[in-house]
């Protein structure tokens, strides 16, 4: 398959028409869906009771707030979550069944507003465009020919041909037309997500898809400015109770399911062999089936695709701490805890500067799209089973002949 050197136009020149664009503009709207899909979800789980679940919630946040405290949680933590646990220990003493649940599920409420304020992120155009000049400047830097003095900078079209796509970009483009796109990537670096976003926008066409980032990597003053206005949405790894959960992969759902495209690392998280991932997370992949269902069921003109990339480049920023993570696991005692050099402004410099001093390129390979339950789909996206027949995928969720 020959490298796709060329550059495509936008499918959407007009970034106000971009689908993540247009959901920024209802994010109030959207995180209000996301607490009632949330609810809904929790009490088809509890029978419509929300005591213990509550109870686990507060108690896990409260040991997160003592062990694994970060400058990025919000000041008022603590007292948010005393005064739920003070008003939930009262509603315990509640002998109104009613008056009880009621209470219930307006502090349940209250997290998941909570929860869904600090997962949904927003899209702003003009800070894109300025994010986008910033990373043409950097990576022509870094993506030049070294000992060139005369073009430190280097060269727009070098810059391009450093940048190599590979795999049916027509087809992926028409598809990001006809419904919504789900890339699924291998994962070695935090940079991976920028790596990507860059490329689709310079070489593909694509609107910005919408990404999760780590809120731990909010703690850096200048990626979060970016990260907030850039459409990613925010994933705190400590916080594991089931509402936090529920309220992420509701966040994801309802997102597929309103056109925005969506970018996930089906392994979850860095690779710390270097191979890519064989047992994939299927928390928030679950959602494109869910999307794909809620879509079907309100007989939405719109279909969910999955498009499978393997990214690749020279140089690894965390590559020694990755590497170090994976021997320490294989060989237990006998491997010492090193720092994340990631997180360290000296050796991030250092990486850049050693990325620019060598011949470097960044190739991305795109996967043959398949639907959302696994069926490959053809140019214009119609899917078909290993036999090559004809699929609806409506019939997978039908039950005596309905959607359920």
């Amino acid at each position: 398959m020959e490298d796709q050197l060329q550059l495509y136009p936008h499918i959407l020149p007009d970034l106000e028409d971009w689908p993540i664009y247009k959901l920024s503009l209802q994010r109030r709207d959207f995180i209000e869906d996301i607490i009632k899909q949330t609810i809904v979800r929790l009490e088809e789980k509890n029978q419509g009771d929300f005591g213990e679940i509550l109870a686990k919630t507060i108690y896990q946040e409260r040991i997160r707030m003592r062990e694994k405290p970060w400058r990025v949680d919000p000041p008022n933590e603590e007292a948010f979550w005393k005064k739920l646990r003070l008003k939930l220990e009262d509603t315990e003493k509640s002998k109104d069944p009613v008056d009880k649940q009621r209470t219930q599920t307006e502090l349940l409420n209250k997290i998941i507003d909570r929860y869904a304020e600090e997962i949904v992120g927003s899209f702003v155009p003009g800070t894109f465009l300025r994010a986008r000049k910033i990373l043409t400047a950097l990576f022509k830097r870094l993506l030049s020919k070294r000992g060139k003095k005369t073009q430190s900078w280097g060269k727009k079209d070098q810059l391009y041909h450093r940048i190599k796509i590979y795999g049916d970009i027509d087809q992926i483009r028409n598809l990001a037309q006809k419904g919504t796109v789900v890339i699924v990537p291998t994962h070695f670096s935090n940079l991976d997500s920028v790596l990507i976003g860059y490329a689709i926008d310079l070489k593909v066409g694509l609107p910005s898809f919408s990404y999760g980032a780590g809120l731990n990597l909010y703690n850096f003053g200048p990626a979060a400015y970016f990260m907030n206005r850039l459409g990613a949405y925010r994933v705190d790894r400590r916080k594991k109770n089931a509402v936090y959960l529920e309220t992420l992969k509701a966040m994801s759902t309802l997102s597929i399911e309103k056109g925005t495209h969506s970018l996930f690392f089906p392994g979850g998280t860095r690779s710390r062999s270097g191979e890519a991932e064989s047992k994939l997370k299927l928390g928030l992949l679950g959602t494109v089936i869910e999307a794909q269902r809620a879509i079907c069921q309100k007989k939405l003109d719109n279909k969910v695709f999955v498009v499978p990339l393997i990214l690749d480049y020279h140089f690894v920023l965390e590559a020694r701490y990755l590497i170090e993570q994976y021997l320490r696991a294989i060989g237990k005692e006998k491997y010492m805890e090193i720092k994340d050099f990631s997180k360290s402004k000296r050796k991030l410099l250092k990486f850049l500067w050693q990325y620019y001093n060598e011949s470097s390129e960044i190739v991305m390979s795109f996967g043959k799209p398949f639907d959302a339950l696994g069926n490959f789909v053809d140019f214009d996206g119609n899917s078909y089973d290993e036999q090559n027949r004809p699929v609806d995928i409506s019939d997978y969720f039908k039950l005596d002949g309905d959607i359920s």
